[in-house]
């Protein structure tokens, strides 16, 4: 039998870091490549299909997600400079972002073997044109064979407004069967509801699962079947935020997958997630995203790391 793999879509950047102090740092990133990022630390075998340049940044990234595990797939296309992403953080390690950069989706060279066990995709990479409407089109091509995971990682300056990414979100969420937002990306896209609530009415639209951050207050989860959760978070040192979706949403995904809840054939049973599956997954996430911020940069822990936490 062939490895079970993830595959994830979207972009792979460079984050340059500005503190409050002034110092700077630069950092590989992108939201799907730190999903990708935490899933291989987390020891699962995950390929990413991106959009990288070949000059120095784009083979510091490939370079760092390789040494991770990922297998970064080829393409028959690619942009004339690596994107980047600049990230201003605030006295609290708050990031506010500013992007140069395009998008688009090449046709991989590799990794159309076995369909992966999941597909996750989001953020940019669903919404800048001309890649976003290709990725919707990979992703339901692909969603009869596998788990479909998302998480729309709004980045205003990059999504035109709230009505117009509304749009394409929706498209998205109608397709997943996992969501993860953050509490900020809800605001952002409903401003006059509360965020759990936007949660459970998606959950009623499609998904098997929609999943909330709330930073220091944790998480809540809504289910098609109507179960509700919320998850408190761990009290931390936080150095800055970046990643901290990222990681939670590789955890999730890591999770379900060790619950045998990865895959269409079992599509059913995700659907049908009790109480205790769900609460034993979302505190392990909690815990991945609680050590990711409580370091520099999107650096996930490794599955070792967190047994041993």
């Amino acid at each position: 039998m062939s490895e079970q793999r993830a595959l994830v879509i979207g972009e792979a950047l460079v984050d340059v870091v500005e503190h409050a102090d002034g110092r700077c740092d630069e950092h590989p990133g992108g939201s799907p490549a730190n999903v990708a990022l935490g899933l291989a630390r987390l020891g699962r075998p995950v390929d990413l299909l991106t959009w990288l340049a070949t000059d120095a940044y784009g083979k510091r990234v490939t370079a760092h997600l390789e040494a991770a595990g990922v297998h970064v797939l080829t393409g028959d296309r690619s942009p004339a400079h690596t994107p980047v992403a600049r990230a201003r953080l605030d006295a609290l390690g708050q990031a506010s972002y500013e992007f140069d950069l395009t998008w688009d989706l090449p046709a991989s060279s590799d990794g159309e073997g076995d369909a992966p066990l999941v597909v996750h995709t989001g953020s940019i990479a669903t919404t800048l044109l001309p890649g976003g409407p290709a990725v919707l089109r990979e992703v339901t091509r692909r969603a009869s064979h596998s788990t479909i995971t998302y998480d729309p990682n709004a980045r205003p300056a990059l999504m035109g407004t709230p009505a117009q990414a509304l749009e394409v979100v929706q498209e998205f969420v109608r397709i997943a069967d996992v969501v993860k937002a953050s509490d900020d990306d809800l605001l952002w896209l409903h401003p006059e509801q509360e965020p759990d609530e936007v949660a459970a009415r998606w959950a009623r639209s499609g998904p098997a699962l929609v999943v909330v951050t709330h930073g220091a207050q944790g998480a809540f989860a809504a289910t098609a079947s109507g179960a509700r959760l919320r998850i408190p978070a761990v009290p931390i040192s936080v150095v800055d935020t970046v990643g901290a979706g990222d990681s939670f949403m590789s955890g999730l995904i890591d999770g379900l997958w060790a619950e045998g809840l990865l895959g269409a054939s079992s599509r059913t049973a995700l659907h049908g997630i009790d109480e205790e599956t769900l609460r034993r997954v979302l505190d392990r996430c909690i815990r991945i995203a609680a050590i990711t911020v409580s370091r520099a940069g999107a650096n996930p822990p490794h599955r070792t790391e967190l047994e041993q936490a």
